[in-house]
């Protein structure tokens, strides 16, 4: 019998932290409240699981400035091709975005595939989308992503030497892969264009409806999708996975007092997303910007969940969102507790005090987060009619000045 389906990749994963000038490589190497580099390996082994590879081995090297060549010390780099033979690695993953010279020069030393957490989140996405305009902005994410690294496609023709018969078919052919790839990228950002404009129209039309939305927010698996589920009672997708969700969801919910709001759930958030990812997924962002309330799901449970969270409110900040009001749900309670939470006496660190603690698997704390989501719209809602009393005041103040 032979093995026809395709073989698992085995995947060596490497990460490298800098060290501070007056830390001697510890744990102080990481500022407090940032992730450590023994974290983001770990994260990126689940990335690397999530996206089918078999984790062989891992290492992490500390260093006072990455190797502009190689991105690691020649000493790692060694260490990584004497194990090839142990663990018997397919595929290497480094922690971080690589230049294009760096992931060639690597190829040559390892002998062996190259890829980065940036492509590795890219390949996640590409097996996940499912909707056309999902795959619209994975396919556009990638090819931002590949053009730059086109030259090494055509490594082979450097075999060949310098000389006759070596100018111009390698150099052609790049070229015209070039052209082909921008092509497509114009015609890809323009197809994004006419979702964003349909996106926009709904929008629009909710807005006219006077309907309040709430967009749920949070690193990938912290529950957002099981809590939109649990808040609606609708189907939604849910897996213990990173990144599974990537287009919109909207779903309606009950509020006190017989009210009603949209819940939408976006894609979760990561660290050192790929900016490819950030410009491709501009439209389906766009549902944040016209959310009245973001509602932030967190994993209370998680060893680095402040990091998490921090890494969320860094995201939202640079989308142009600082200021939009927020509610932030601790979420996964069950995991620390056999009771309801009204009867749990959390010890919560101070960054997540003033968080409200909730169960979306086992439904613990939903009516108190309705009534606070109920709350919070309630006072955006006052705070908009404020603005525009004001704004009709001063613009009748200034119609009797001019007349």
């Amino acid at each position: 019998m032979h093995e026809t389906g395709t073989p698992r990749e085995r995947a060596y994963l490497v990460a490298a932290g800098l060290k501070r000038p007056d830390s001697g490589g510890g744990e102080d190497a990481v500022p407090r409240g940032r992730w450590r580099t023994e974290a983001s390996l770990e994260e990126l082994a689940l990335l690397a699981k999530t996206a089918g590879a078999k984790v062989v081995g891992t290492t992490l090297q500390r260093l006072p400035a990455f190797n502009p060549k190689t991105y690691i010390g020649q000493g790692k780099l060694a260490e990584i091709v004497a194990s090839q033979g142990e663990v018997g690695y397919t595929t290497v993953i480094f922690d971080d975005e690589l230049s294009p010279s760096q992931q060639r020069n690597l190829e040559r030393a390892l002998d062996a595939k190259v890829l980065d957490r940036t492509a590795l989140i890219l390949d996640i996405f590409a097996q996940h989308a499912r909707t056309r305009e999902g795959r619209l902005q994975v396919e556009l994410a990638q090819l931002d992503y590949i053009l730059p690294r086109l030259r090494g496609q055509w490594s082979h023709l450097e075999r060949m030497g310098a000389g006759i018969g070596t100018r111009g078919p390698g150099e052609t052919q790049l070229e015209t892969d070039r052209r082909l790839i921008r092509n497509r990228i114009s015609h890809l950002k323009k197809q994004i264009e006419k979702v964003r404009q349909q996106r926009d129209l709904h929008r629009r039309q909710r807005a006219r409806q006077g309907i309040p939305v709430v967009s749920l927010v949070g690193y990938t698996n912290a529950g957002k999708s099981t809590l939109m589920r649990a808040l609606s009672g609708a189907d939604v997708l849910v897996q213990d996975q990173l990144f599974a969700t990537l287009d919109p969801v909207t779903r309606r919910i009950r509020l006190p007092s017989n009210g009603t709001a949209l819940l939408t759930d976006t894609v979760g958030f990561i660290q050192k997303l790929p900016t490819q990812l950030v410009a491709a997924f501009r439209a389906t962002l766009e549902e944040l910007e016209e959310a009245t309330l973001l509602l932030h799901v967190v994993d209370i449970t998680h060893a680095d969940a402040e990091q998490q969270a921090r890494t969320v409110d860094e995201t939202v900040r640079a989308l142009g969102l600082g200021e939009r009001p927020r509610l932030v749900a601790l979420n996964k309670v069950d995991l620390l507790a056999d009771e309801g939470v009204d009867r749990v006496d959390l010890e919560l660190p101070a960054w997540a005090r003033g968080g409200l603690v909730v169960s979306a698997e086992k439904r613990w704390g939903l009516e108190e987060l309705r009534e606070a989501i109920g709350a919070a719209l309630d006072e955006a809602a006052e705070r908009t009619r404020l603005a525009a009393a004001q704004t009709t005041t001063k613009q009748a103040t200034e119609d009797r000045e001019v007349a």
